[in-house]
């Protein structure tokens, strides 16, 4: 299948503002998986300010950002894989989200199942995994919807579970269009929610997250069971929730 050509001009007409908050995961150790390596919070701020100095740096107009909102966007280092909207090598960084959190989480739940399935010798995690959602507020008068006419004429292309090349191209014209939004279809999602993948620092309209959930994740021989207390929400993805991906599709549960 050959990609669709949108050229950065025929993009910048169908440019639109967007406004709303977006959703975004993250493994909940991010906030203390240094605290057992030190006996004190003064001794843990002195090693998270050595371990950020050996990060990539952050962009200068993402600095005044969170470092959750500004994280993806480093890009002094090779990005190991290219994803739906982002080339592997040194290219520009893409904050990744949904507009519901239970389409967040599938995300996330579909990455984890990855994990497991390029990694046929890895056993299933004894316990549940904690996760962090937070909700980052976009606001911008440059987004593209793939889910409107015209775009959604290339639909089939758009939400392809493992060929990511004709969304990278477009990524490319988007961003020579000055957009700074794209809003898509999620491929994981079985309800198909809305992702959000925001392209520039500017397009956030707070530098801090607004809220934040805590999900716990427990995968193993029967698909992915995720939890959140408050508010309370209950997801199941069965082993046939992802199928769709060939990845996960030839998936052996057995482990």
């Amino acid at each position: 299948m050959s990609s669709p050509i949108w050229t950065p001009a025929a993009l910048s007409s169908e440019l639109t503002d967007y406004q709303g908050r977006c959703w975004r995961l993250v493994e909940a150790q991010h906030q203390i998986s240094t605290l057992k390596l030190v006996d004190a919070l003064d001794e843990q701020s002195l090693l998270e300010e050595m371990i950020e100095r050996s990060k990539p740096a952050i962009p200068s107009e993402c600095r005044h950002l969170n470092y959750l909102l500004a994280t993806p966007f480093r890009y002094g280092a090779a990005y190991p894989k290219g994803s739906r909207f982002r080339r592997a090598g040194r290219t520009l960084g893409v904050f990744y989200a949904a507009e519901r959190p239970t389409t967040a989480v599938a995300e996330m739940a579909f990455h984890r199942l990855l994990f497991f399935a390029e990694s046929p010798l890895t056993p299933w995690p004894s316990d549940a995994g904690e996760y962090t959602a937070f909700a980052a507020a976009v606001a911008a008068r440059s987004r593209l919807d793939l889910t409107m006419p015209p775009l959604d004429a290339d639909r089939t292309a758009w939400v392809d579970p493992i060929r990511y090349e004709p969304c990278q191209d477009l990524a490319d014209a988007a961003r020579a269009a000055s957009a700074a939004v794209i809003r898509y279809e999620s491929v994981r999602d079985p309800f198909a929610g809305a992702n959000v993948a925001v392209l520039h620092c500017a397009a956030f309209a707070e530098p801090q997250p607004l809220e934040r959930q805590t999900w716990r994740m427990r995968l193993g021989p029967t698909g992915v069971q995720a939890l959140c207390e408050f508010p309370l929400a209950r997801l199941e993805f069965d082993r046939k929730a992802f199928a769709a991906d060939p990845r996960i599709a030839e998936f052996d549960w057995r482990r």
